[in-house]
């Protein structure tokens, strides 16, 4: 073994050094002189064999999934990668590249706008969706629900009367269901949601709620899925606006002042 190699080996044993090294002990990467390992699996027979959904499925998850699962959570990172500059997160990025910062700057600047209002109502939904299967009432939780908050997170939408991603992405999942490839009671629970609720329907966050809840995703990655998703059109956005010159872009344009109050 090469000097450099001993260097980097893993350490044994006990001592500052094993303590040192076991400080940031990882099951998701190894790496090391001349081996890169995700999960596991050695990176160079992972590229070119293998899709970025799958490749977020093993990295979140440890194993990789089947055909028809990665193609549904691909689906719903299809769905959700942008909507406008009207979206907070997508406005945010363009002003921020206007001033001198860097892409990387920019897409961080519009990524931790998503917070809980939003960003957040796939986590939420996912929620929802599993306390409704747990519970086998949907009208009790959605009333209980409702008796906190006027609003059912992945239901209703301040553009569109009917979010015309609902339809494709629910038509896979039951397309997926009757197939097998997955149990079907997140789905059932979320028409049921809408059913109560009418005529609100289920939005995008509804939508990829109900795949990523079939598909096994805990709560908290529904919305770091949706962050994965959503960085692809903040990135888009950001690089559009870099390409158009201007300089120090505010929220309006300057010919418009705020009303003084």
């Amino acid at each position: 073994m090469s000097e450099r190699a001993k260097d980097a080996a893993p350490v044994s044993g006990g001592g500052p050094a094993a303590e040192v090294a076991g400080w940031w002990a990882t099951a998701v990467s190894r790496i090391e002189p001349d081996v890169i390992e995700l999960r596991g699996q050695p990176v160079q027979e992972l590229i070119g064999r293998i899709g970025f959904a799958e490749m977020i499925w093993l990295m979140l998850r440890g194993s990789r999934p089947d055909p028809r699962r990665a193609a549904l959570l691909e689906a719903a990172l299809v769905s959700s990668v942008d909507h406008g500059p009207h979206a907070p997160s997508i406005a945010v990025a363009r002003m921020a590249i206007t001033c001198g910062v860097g892409l990387n700057n920019a897409v961080a600047t519009g990524i931790n706008l998503l917070g809980d209002v939003h960003g957040g109502a796939g986590e939420q939904c996912v929620r929802l969706l599993e306390e409704v299967v747990a519970d086998g009432d949907a009208a009790a939780v959605v009333a209980r629900r409702r008796a906190r908050d006027k609003y059912v997170p992945g239901f209703g939408h301040r553009f569109h009367t009917r979010d015309p991603r609902r339809d494709p992405l629910l038509g896979l999942v039951s397309e997926a269901v009757a197939a097998g490839v997955v149990p079907g009671a997140h789905l059932r629970a979320a028409i049921e949601v809408e059913r109560l609720i009418a005529p609100v329907p289920m939005n995008i966050d509804g939508a990829t709620a109900v795949i990523y809840a079939e598909l096994g995703f805990p709560a908290p990655l529904a919305r770091g899925l949706f962050v994965l998703s959503r960085s692809v059109g903040i990135l888009a956005h950001a690089w559009e606006e870099a390409g158009q010159g201007r300089r120090n872009k505010g929220p309006i344009p300057p010919s418009i002042l705020p009303t003084w109050l």
